[in-house]
Order: structure tokens, then sequence, then C-alpha cells
């Protein structure tokens, strides 16, 4: 028996996805703020990069702290005898284990630490609402590979709601003529396309593997290769902030991304990718809506996309919650 199971074990059909919608508004939430905050908390670092590698550790040890604090509570429960060791983070034996404990490293790889290096050294040289755009369609790509690897159904409610999801974002503030392929550019798109592999990658594992193990892998050795790649370009000094308060915002951002993570996995869980990367979409109204309130940016230009966006949120959640309900996990890694 896995934490997860031992947590909600009473889940069931369309139970556990609605419960999967629930948790992917709350994970949108937390990112939300979580971009408003950073905002702030980038600035007191030199680099972006040596930023985003001190917040990553801050999440890993919180992360860390979850994990043990589960395991804690499935040794205490009823039957704990059939909880595995905290080996079985990778989960099963023999070739299986190997296998899936090579999906958790590829999940540190392609979702903890090489689409970070990617984005941050990509939005230095790219401009910030071109970036923010070409992030969202994160969820064109989960939605092409969640039909072809995790054969999730999508019909043209689904396409629309995508459709509407991309159109608003695209109305806030990006303008497409001067969108050009450039070196900044290409890298933010390529990072995207790493955090989609790792939606789906992570969609596949979670059938096996409990949501807090898999993200304290994310967290934890993403974070370690993020540490070396400070190491190997000489950038380790700049872990620390330009100003003491600095640690401040390391242990606020570092605790909204754990918590992120947390809420991202458990909801992936639960219920198909394609609609919990179109909830986490309504991260953008919270930013928009936080940046009016404490920067004094205007809402009024941004209205028709702000709407868009709504719709095409609202549009996923009544598919995903009016849809029958799900068969049991598909087949993946595990042989």
């Amino acid at each position: 028996m896995s934490v997860t199971a031992a947590w909600g074990a009473d889940e069931t059909g369309h139970t556990r996805s609605r419960n999967g919608l629930w948790l992917a508004s709350a994970t949108a939430c937390v990112s939300g703020v979580a971009v408003f905050v950073n905002s702030y908390g980038v600035k007191q670092f030199p680099n972006a990069t040596a930023y985003t590698t001190a917040k990553n550790l801050v999440a890993a040890g919180l992360v860390g702290i979850a994990f043990v604090a589960s395991r804690l509570r499935v040794a205490r429960a009823p039957h704990s005898s059939s909880v595995g060791a905290p080996a079985s983070a990778t989960g099963g034996a023999g070739p299986g284990r190997a296998r899936r404990a090579l999906g958790c490293v590829l999940i540190a790889v392609v979702g903890g630490s090489v689409p970070f290096v990617l984005f941050f050294e990509g939005l230095a040289r790219a401009q910030a609402k071109d970036a923010a755009f070409l992030h969202k369609t994160m969820v064109i790509w989960v939605a092409v590979g969640a039909v072809v690897v995790l054969r999730e159904r999508i019909g043209w409610g689904h396409v629309a709601a995508i459709g509407a999801l991309v159109l608003g974002q695209a109305f806030l503030g990006v303008n497409l003529d001067t969108l050009r392929p450039g070196g900044g550019e290409l890298m933010i798109l390529a990072a995207t396309w790493l955090w989609s592999v790792e939606v789906v990658l992570a969609k596949r594992l979670l059938a096996w593997i409990d949501p807090v193990a898999l993200a304290l892998w994310r967290m934890g050795l993403g974070s370690l290769l993020l540490v070396a790649w400070l190491a190997a370009s000489g950038q380790v000094a700049a872990l620390g902030p330009q100003q003491g308060t600095g640690w401040l915002w390391v242990v606020m951002t570092g605790s909204l991304l754990g918590a992120y993570v947390l809420c991202w996995y458990s909801a992936l869980s639960r219920a198909g990718a394609i609609d919990v990367t179109a909830v986490l979409v309504l991260a953008v109204l919270i930013t928009a809506f936080l940046e009016d309130l404490f920067k004094g940016t205007a809402l009024a230009p941004q209205w028709p996309g702000l709407v868009l966006i709504a719709v095409g949120v609202l549009a996923a959640c009544w598919l995903s919650w009016s849809a029958p309900a799900s068969a049991a996990p598909t087949e993946g890694l595990a042989p």
C-alpha cells in the first residue's frame, strides 16, 4: 500500500477525478501567488539561475519533511505492515523497480533541473510577455502527449477549451507579430516542452509511485543537479542573496514551490493530465489580479484575455466533472 492509497482509499471514480480538479485549482492559486512573489524575490540575487536553485533547495527540504511525515502516518495506520520501506518510493521489485527508478531520475532531469536553467537563461534574452505566452502553450503540448502516450480522450469541447485558454493568453499583452524564434525564445520553448514531457511521464509514474515520493525525486535530485550546474559554470558563490532579507524571499518562494509540486502531483494522480493542465492556467488570473492590487497594473485592457481564460478553465472543469468514471490507470513503464 502506498501513502496515496492510505490517504484516499475511499476515492473511486468521479470522486477521485473531482478531487483531482480541486487539487488542480489549489495548485493554480499557489502558482498565481508564486509568480507574483517571484517577481520580487529574483531581484535579491545576482542571477536568476542561482535564485531558482536556492528556492528549489528550500522546496526540496519542505517536500522531504512532507515525505517523512507521510511515512510516519502510514506506519502508525492499521495494517501498516503492507506498506513498503522507503525504498518502495521507486516501487515494486526486479526490473519493474529499476525502470521506475529510471523514470524518477528522468523526472528530476526534465522537470526539476534542465528546464529551470533553460527558462531563466531564456528569460534574460527574451521579453517577459513573450516568455509568459510561450510557457503557457504547455497546455497544447500536454494535450498532444496525453492523447498519444496516455491515450486520454479528447473531444471538440476540449479543443475549444484549450483554444480559449491559448487565445486568452495571447490577448494578455503579447504581440504575436513581434514574436520571433530567437535564442531566448527557443530556450523558453524548449523548457516548456520538457515540462510538458514531465507531466506525461509523471502521470504514467503516479500509477505506481506516491505523489509525495515522486515530488521528492523531482525537487531533491533536481536541486542537486542545479547545484552541480552552478558549480560547473563557476556560479556557486551566487547562491547567496545580495541582501540579508533575500533569504526571507527564498524561504517564501521555496515554500510556495514545495506546496505547488505536492498539490500538482497529487492532482495528476487523480485526474487526467489534460484537465489538470488546463485548470492550472487559472494561475494567470490570480497573478493578474495581484499585480493590479499591489502594482497598479491596469486590468481593463486585459479583460478580453482574462474572460477567455476563465471560460476555458470553466469549460475544461465542466467537461471533466460530467465525464463518465475513468477506467483503471493505463499501463506504463513497469513490465
